[in-house]
């Protein structure tokens, strides 16, 4: 029996398009003499299509897209995921399609409901495993979680193949877990394994792809693409190793993961061009690679917003990278306009008392340069990208309606330590961000001889305390005993990661790099009295 594994980037909703790349890839695999077909879970929809699902015209164009793709398939089987309505109810089904009629269907058993899945809202549980008979092959089907849960993998039969349809999202590491849970379910089952993933970002999630052939004796025989869409076809009567795609490095995974998110991000909201601050930091300026990297030098605009407290070195470092790229600056200083506004505000504060200088003043900067953006943004039609980092994020460094202002975030899951490290990856073969940029020591730049330094730890040491907190969910005294940081400053870090919770439920969405990151995967009230 061939087979052909596609590796689908599925849009969100885009029925119509999703079902116009399906029916050209059964025609290729048609061409190909395949005998079998397989697509990812909810490769119809995309994943995840979230309450759309509750939507009963959405349901609808589902129905006729899957009746249109059913009437199309030939005597090589296809395996499509869709959702599916059954008696009032909707399933997280896998179907066989051939010869224009539909032969059988699986239902999902294990529905996530964690980290950004959210399941068992929208699907019913499947009843139990099945075994399938293709062309006097006998074939197991399971989607996505099926495959993590004990419970169900328990039900599977030993057979002569188990496909695996996923929308596995990426994190650090992911592909890497995903393989070492293959290998044993395979000699579990005793069976080979062809998962086929999806490919793609969607808001907040990136799908890496990487799906591969694993045989009976838990060996990897192939590996697709990584960030990439990918097909390959297999024989089962010669199961034997093909060529296969490497894994990249962590630092590079996490690269063409950003770029891949912020591609799909700006180019599916119907945006083609995008704009940022550039203050001369490492922030500001990693933002504006990516951006390069993933919508062309001529697609973004870079704005120079200097204030009073600005340094000529910053100043200079943006320009510099603005050369590197080669892509479009303006400058608007901000000192006379944040002038006028404390000359407005004075009456009142005098009036009040509040005549001494504290954060209000270093906020109206970053609320100028905000207003300044999103002026640009609307008068052009440019989304904004923020440029604040996930331990900025954690402990509230950030100014609500200021430097958090924009469309979308993407390096809202990436910690400072990251921001260093991938900065000097980028630069392994030549210099694009300039390396004062990299090796000064962080400043927010909001008044005289500022640095983050000044009221945070290290970031070696933050970022520590943070992953331990967030992605460990230690206590505070297993993180003080654990990293050796006195147990005060640690209860200091953890009192700020809760007290800005407020700021981050008003963040703009940004993406998934870690294995825990702040919005669907870390649900925290804003009001609560809890400490540990």
């Amino acid at each position: 029996m061939k087979i052909m594994l596609a590796q689908l980037n599925s849009k969100v909703g885009d029925i119509q398009g999703n079902c116009q790349r399906i029916l050209t890839q059964m025609q290729h695999a048609q061409q190909q003499a395949c005998d079998v077909i397989v697509f990812p879970e909810l490769a119809l929809t995309g994943y995840p299509p979230e309450d759309l699902l509750l939507r009963k015209s959405f349901m609808d164009v589902v129905d006729q897209a899957l009746l249109k793709i059913t009437s199309a398939s030939t005597q090589c089987i296809c395996i499509l995921g869709h959702p599916r309505r059954e008696d009032s109810l909707l399933y997280n089904s896998a179907s066989l399609l051939s010869n224009g009629q539909c032969i059988d269907t699986y239902d999902k058993q294990a529905l996530p409901n964690y980290g950004v899945f959210d399941e068992q809202r929208y699907f019913s549980k499947g009843s139990s495993a099945k075994t399938f008979t293709v062309h006097g092959w006998h074939i197991g089907i399971s989607i996505c979680e099926d495959l993590w849960n004990d419970d169900v993998a328990r039900q599977q039969q030993s057979c002569d193949m188990v496909f695996s349809l996923n929308a596995s999202p990426f994190h650090l590491g992911k592909q890497q877990e995903r393989e070492k849970l293959l290998q044993a379910r395979a000699r579990q089952w005793n069976s080979p394994i062809c998962y086929i993933n999806m490919v793609g970002g969607q808001d907040e999630v990136v799908f890496d792809g990487g799906s591969c052939v694993i045989d009976s004796e838990g060996d990897l025989m192939s590996r697709l693409a990584i960030f990439v869409e990918d097909d390959a076809f297999y024989s089962m009567q010669q199961l034997e190793p093909h060529p296969q795609a490497s894994i990249p490095s962590e630092l590079e995974g996490m690269h063409k993961a950003l770029i891949m998110g912020i591609h799909d991000y700006v180019r599916l909201n119907h945006g083609q061009q995008v704009l940022l601050g550039l203050s001369g930091g490492i922030d500001s300026a990693l933002t504006a690679v990516l951006a390069v990297q993933a919508l062309g030098a001529e697609n973004v605009l870079g704005v120079l917003m200097p204030s009073a407290f600005s340094s000529d070195h910053s100043i200079h470092d943006a320009e510099d990278l603005a050369r590197h790229l080669n892509i479009e600056t303006t400058t608007l200083a901000i000192a006379e306009p944040v002038e006028m506004v404390e000359k407005t505000l004075k009456p009142s504060f005098e009036k009040w008392q509040k005549t001494t200088s504290d954060v209000t003043e270093e906020n109206i900067q970053a609320r100028m340069r905000a207003l300044l953006l999103m002026a640009i943004s609307n008068k052009t039609g440019r989304m904004l990208l923020t440029t604040g980092n996930k331990s900025e994020m954690a402990v509230g460094y950030a100014t609500l309606y200021g430097d958090m202002a924009g469309g979308f975030a993407p390096l809202k899951d990436v910690y400072k330590t990251q921001v260093f490290a991938l900065s000097r990856h980028i630069n392994h073969k030549h210099e694009i961000i300039p390396w004062n940029t990299i090796e000064k020591p962080p400043s927010a730049e909001l008044r005289p001889d500022q640095f983050d330094s000044d009221n945070l730890p290290n970031y070696d040491d933050l970022d520590a305390i943070l992953q331990a907190s967030i992605e460990d969910r230690l206590s505070s005294e297993e993180i003080s005993r654990h990293l050796n940081i006195p147990l005060t400053e640690v209860q200091r870090i953890v009192h700020l990661l809760y007290l800005a919770e407020y700021k981050r439920r008003q963040a703009p969405p940004g993406i998934k790099i870690t294995s825990r990151s702040f919005g669907r995967e870390r649900r925290y009230p804003i009001t609560h009295q809890f400490r540990d």
